[in-house]
């Protein structure tokens, strides 16, 4: 407890400690505004005290009317440099370079456009509108970078990619770019299923692996769950992924960026398939539908070990241990080695029992096969009493 007491003091401190500077800020903002324009201010009013003439009587004022502004929008602007910056821990170095960099040619370009403005000898003109023209650019600039810097990254690399291969004098031409399906994007379910990692240890996935960084973050907030079942899975995906990296002759790839504007995951990871080229792994059925109608190229795990379960015919005979009872009246149901359910007629009185049985139907469903049996018993039973009546 006392531990945790000296936590919530630490923490209260530095929310002191941020609402007086964040004020001394303001004010130091107020003073410099205070000198700057209330002269021009007090000319456009006609006031000619004396007092008003003084620079620190207008720093003074400028200075006590910020603090009042402070204390009025103190909560919002706190809450707005809590949200700056969780952005700058989720976002990668190289991202918050790139928007810093954007928001300096915004200012660049800013003011040079504002140069006519402070030629003219208007003393509001000439002052307010080149600030907030160089901010508008600035912002403009840092918005850019920080939303499309993804697509301006891939545009650049594409076009690098074409010079060189246009100076190798290449005689084949790809329509495609180098990207083209190399990399194969991992969803989040396909990762807790594990299944992947075995798939990719017998070298069947060519390319590269690539773990968006937006699923990583949700894999660890499902690790973080107060559910246990939801607190395994999270942790059996986190197991996988440390799995799949140490493993050699498999390529592994993290993916820093993310796209803000868009909120769900899936949704998030068709755009990033979209930018790359790339194959979204998944054994999500709706997140499958979706891909297939927005034509982004789709690896189901689950159509693979649909694919690879060994075919069943009628009339073949096999062996199985009958689990639990079926929905219908003196059913049973059993299961192979894959998998697969066995509904096995007149099973119920074999509970716990393992018993040849010859397979009737075989039906091949989107979410699985399922086989249908009886045991072999009573099929030798049918053809003993249709042998006596004949």
């Amino acid at each position: 407890m006392s531990s945790n007491k000296k936590k919530e003091e630490e923490a209260l401190k530095k929310e002191r400690h941020k609402r007086w500077f964040l004020r001394f800020f303001i004010v130091m903002i107020g003073i410099s505004c205070g000198i700057a324009f209330l002269p021009w201010l007090w000319k456009l009013l006609h006031l000619d005290f004396p007092l008003l003439q003084s620079t620190l009587s207008n720093a003074l004022i400028g200075g006590a009317i910020f603090l009042l502004l402070a204390f009025f929008f103190e909560k919002k602007l706190i809450a707005w440099i809590r949200n700056l910056e969780l952005d700058m821990k989720k976002r990668s170095l190289t991202s918050l370079l790139g928007s810093a960099i954007g928001g300096i040619l915004g200012l660049l370009v800013g003011s040079l456009l504002s140069l006519p403005f402070y030629r003219l000898q208007i003393p509001f003109v000439n002052n307010v509108i080149p600030a907030c023209i160089m901010l508008l650019c600035g912002y403009l600039g840092y918005y850019t970078i920080k939303t499309k810097g993804d697509e301006l990254n891939h545009l650049f690399r594409r076009q690098e990619k074409e010079k060189s291969t246009s100076t190798k004098g290449e005689v084949l031409e790809r329509k495609e770019g180098d990207n083209f399906r190399k990399y194969k994007i991992l969803d989040t379910s396909v990762i807790i299923d594990g299944r992947i990692y075995d798939i990719a240890k017998t070298g069947f996935i060519e390319g590269t692996i690539l773990i968006p960084k937006f699923v990583l973050y949700e894999l660890q907030y499902i690790a973080d769950s107060a559910d246990s079942l939801k607190r395994v899975r999270g942790r059996r995906g986190l197991d996988i992924l440390n799995q799949l990296q140490k493993e050699e002759g498999i390529q592994v790839e993290m993916y820093e960026g993310d796209f803000e504007d868009i909120d769900e995951v899936d949704t998030k990871l068709i755009k990033l398939a979209k930018l790359l080229d790339g194959i979204v792994v998944t054994n999500d059925f709706n997140l499958n539908k979706v891909c297939e109608f927005q034509n982004v190229k789709v690896l189901n795990i689950n159509a693979l070990a649909n694919a690879v379960k060994p075919v069943v015919i009628p009339g073949e005979q096999m062996t199985v241990t009958i689990v639990k009872e079926g929905t219908e009246r003196a059913q049973g149901v059993a299961y192979l080695d894959d998998g697969t359910m066995i509904v096995v007629e007149e099973g119920k009185n074999h509970m716990n029992e393992t018993i040849p049985v010859v397979v009737t139907t075989a039906l091949q469903t989107a979410a699985g096969r399922m086989i249908f049996a009886k045991p072999l018993h009573t099929r030798k039973n049918l053809k003993e009493n249709v042998k006596e009546k004949e």
